[in-house]
């Protein structure tokens, strides 16, 4: 069992930039691929980043590409989200999961979830 707790969104102007964090507990923490997906009213969940155990690999949805940048700290059972040059578009409630498979190919084969983190960018 993995709890999982995200921090850092909140409401941000166009061009800024947050940092989310996600902090775990429960199981050994470094067994588990990370991941960062975000849900917009009236929209389907999106896949946002991953990020392997080591945290050697990782992977960026096209709409967050060179934009967004995540990574861990298996020291710290944390994993994080870096979002540069937000968009309205990126506002949406982010959450953060993890899989105990080393290539989830989807949301579904992600096992645990945090509660969620509301991110706002306005113009």
């Amino acid at each position: 069992q993995v709890q999982l707790v995200e921090s850092g969104g909140g409401m941000v102007q166009a061009g800024g930039s947050l940092r989310l964090s996600c902090a775990a507990s429960g199981d050994s923490f470094s067994r588990y691929t990370m991941g960062w997906f975000r849900q917009a009213p009236g929209k389907e969940r999106e896949f946002v980043a991953t990020i392997r155990s080591s945290g050697g690999r990782t992977y960026s949805g096209d709409s967050v590409k060179g934009r967004f940048t995540i990574s861990r700290d298996n020291a710290k059972n944390t994993v994080y989200l870096q979002m540069n040059s937000l968009k309205p578009e990126d506002t949406a409630v982010y959450y953060c999961a993890a899989a105990i498979r080393s290539f989830p190919s989807n949301e579904y084969e992600f096992e645990y979830w945090g509660q969620g983190t509301q991110v706002t960018v306005s113009l």
